[in-house]
């Protein structure tokens, strides 16, 4: 039987990826890095540390300006203030919690993101009373695409992780929950639907909507 549902938050659950690409775009300019939305999209998924990390690789600036690590903070903070002021919920993210609620099966969530920023989403979608608990992988010894985050939940909801659905929208993600041993389902950005690194999921879909009973029962016929 499937124990548990547990679910990444970004892009997934809320709408919070246009959000942080604008943050991303104000914050790198500051330093003379010009990115455009679709630059943005290549770190999806990423801790703002490793997004940082990742264009400083690519397209070095002057610390003198503004370190890696101011430039992380500074992602996270405007992020923190956009998403709290505006971001709303993916299209079927409240049914989906509302889905495993009704059914007794617990919910957590599984994010990259800090706690501080996974409590403001919670409380800008209603959603604290579908949920049994939350977890950062910044609490963790590593943060995904390691599997430590969706460990750590199973953990706290007390259940196997081999007995866990975990939806995620990323690549990275993905590879989270699947390292993890859970039953994975993507669902994936229309842009990135036909990528190879959503291969590895039990089950895609184009949307938490398109997800019903005879889905569940499908997926939970897989445990052996």
């Amino acid at each position: 039987m499937i124990q548990a549902a547990i679910f990444d938050m970004d892009g997934l659950l809320v709408d919070s990826e246009p959000h942080w690409r604008a943050v991303e775009i104000d914050i790198f300019a500051t330093v003379g890095l010009h990115l455009t939305d679709d630059e943005c999209k290549l770190t999806t998924g990423l801790p703002t540390d490793a997004v940082a990390e990742y264009w400083f690789e690519r397209r070095p600036w002057d610390e003198t300006i503004r370190t890696r690590a101011e430039i992380g903070e500074a992602i996270l903070e405007g992020a923190h203030r956009q998403i709290g002021l505006h971001a709303e919920p993916m299209p079927g993210a409240v049914e989906i919690l509302r889905f495993f609620h009704d059914r007794g099966i617990p919910t957590a969530i599984a994010s990259a993101s800090p706690m501080n920023l996974i409590e403001v989403v919670i409380d800008r979608l209603g959603i604290r009373s579908l949920l049994k608990t939350w977890h950062s992988a910044t609490l963790e010894a590593r943060n995904k695409p390691a599997p430590d985050v969706y460990l750590g939940a199973a953990r706290k909801l007390g259940v196997t992780p081999t007995h866990c659905l975990a939806f995620e929208d990323s690549g990275n993600g993905l590879k989270s929950a699947h390292a993890a041993g859970m039953i994975t389902v993507a669902v994936p950005a229309l842009f990135e639907a036909e990528e190879p690194k959503f291969a590895i999921a039990n089950l895609i879909i184009p949307s938490l909507l398109a997800f019903d009973e005879p889905t569940f029962q499908s997926l939970e016929a897989t445990i052996p």
